[in-house]
């Protein structure tokens, strides 16, 4: 591989150039893409256990109670602790649920790419609105015309995140989505369908108790919120976790999914129909959840779990998954996520097991060598040469 600047120049085959350093028994991948965490819950490890499926909304009150328990100057050092172990893990790009705007003078810092998603909450039209009116001042423009940049960082972008169809009224969600994009947590938990359904179950006591139950909010299935969008406008959504969505739900080319695998198996729910959408052509990305639900925030190790869980799913796919797929949900697939002559230099370098295989996929999915070395933008410590190989 030949960096020049910031950018991939060339990708060779072994033996066309002369490296100026040899890395030696290492595979050569691209930054790996966290699709979907929420940082300011990185101080939440062992803290809220997940529960069965059918407990969700006791693990809910938990993730409350421990947000309202912590300080303003604790949150920031749970993002920033977060970030680290992002970055040390190998990601280049992350998808960051962020409420009130909180983790960007962090994030826009980091020797990264990312998205902040800006979480709205509000089961009522009034304070759903309210909701979206601080993002739009937080960002300073208007709907129609949404920059893609925010305070002149080239490697931090916005999007709204409706948190979800229990969380904020549907017409202000389909409304902000359809007209801007967005990302929004769906068919997480069995509770949510009865809620969307029935407008009953744990869900609804759950927001009864809270004080902000609102049946007249909840419009639509989950389904719905998928199929009301194609077709229309064509802006970029991202649906976080869809464990329980009907794996033939409709989906276009402007619609995502991120998984987050070792959250899903956490809180025991069944199989998760992943394989069901990549097989129909929908781009499935990984993420990692926050570590309120999952034990790092190290994408790699989810890959690894998929492996180890689906043996079946082909290599260069789950790498895809961890890499290129996130770049596209994001909206980063220009600059990043496959190593592209033109793209962004950005890389991850794994130590590779002493053997050989004939998919050297395997190499990567059935180890448990660390990433050791990261590099953003052809810079890495030490900084990288101008042509490395593997």
């Amino acid at each position: 591989m030949t960096v020049h600047g910031n950018t991939i120049a060339a990708v060779d085959a072994h033996g066309v150039r002369t490296p100026d350093e040899d890395l030696g028994n290492v595979a050569i991948i691209p930054g790996l893409v966290n699709a979907h965490t929420h940082l300011d819950l990185s101080g939440g490890r062992g803290l809220i256990p997940p529960t069965d499926p059918e407990h969700f909304t006791d693990w809910l009150r938990g993730v409350i109670a421990y947000r309202r328990g912590r300080t303003p100057e604790q949150v920031q050092e749970d993002i920033d602790n977060g970030l680290a172990e992002s970055l040390k893990s190998g990601t280049t790009l992350i998808g960051d649920i962020t409420v009130g705007g909180l983790s960007y003078l962090a994030v826009s810092k980091a020797k990264l790419r990312s998205v902040l998603c800006y979480e709205v909450i509000g089961l009522t039209l009034e304070r759903a609105n309210e909701s979206f009116a601080k993002y739009e001042r937080l960002i300073g423009a208007a709907w129609d015309d949404m920059p893609a940049i925010y305070a002149g960082n080239r490697d931090c972008r916005w999007m709204i995140s409706p948190h979800s169809p229990y969380s904020v009224d549907h017409e202000a969600a389909l409304c902000a989505i359809a007209l801007n994009g967005g990302v929004m947590h769906l068919a997480e938990s069995p509770a949510e369908i009865r809620l969307l359904l029935a407008k009953e179950g744990p869900l609804a006591d759950f927001l009864m108790k809270l004080g902000v139950w609102n049946p007249l909010a909840l419009k639509y299935q989950a389904e719905e919120f998928v199929n009301q969008h194609i077709g229309t406008f064509r802006r970029r959504r991202v649906y976080i976790h869809c464990n329980y969505l009907n794996a033939n739900t409709p989906f276009d080319q402007s619609q995502h999914i991120v998984y987050c695998p070792r959250t899903h198996t956490a809180f025991q729910h069944p199989r998760h129909p992943f394989a069901e959408f990549l097989a129909r052509g929908v781009n499935v990305a990984l993420g990692t959840d926050s570590l309120a639900s999952n034990p790092d925030l190290d994408l790699l190790a989810e890959a690894r779990f998929v492996h180890r869980r689906h043996p079946d799913l082909p290599g260069d796919v789950l790498l895809r998954m961890a890499t290129l797929s996130g770049a596209e949900a994001l909206g980063w697939a220009d600059e990043t996520g496959s190593l592209a002559p033109g793209k962004s230099a950005d890389l991850v370098v794994l130590s590779l097991p002493p053997r050989d295989d004939a998919d050297p996929h395997r190499l990567l999915f059935d180890s448990d060598h660390k990433v050791a070395r990261v590099i953003f933008r052809g810079r890495s410590e030490p900084e990288a040469s101008a042509t490395v190989s593997s």
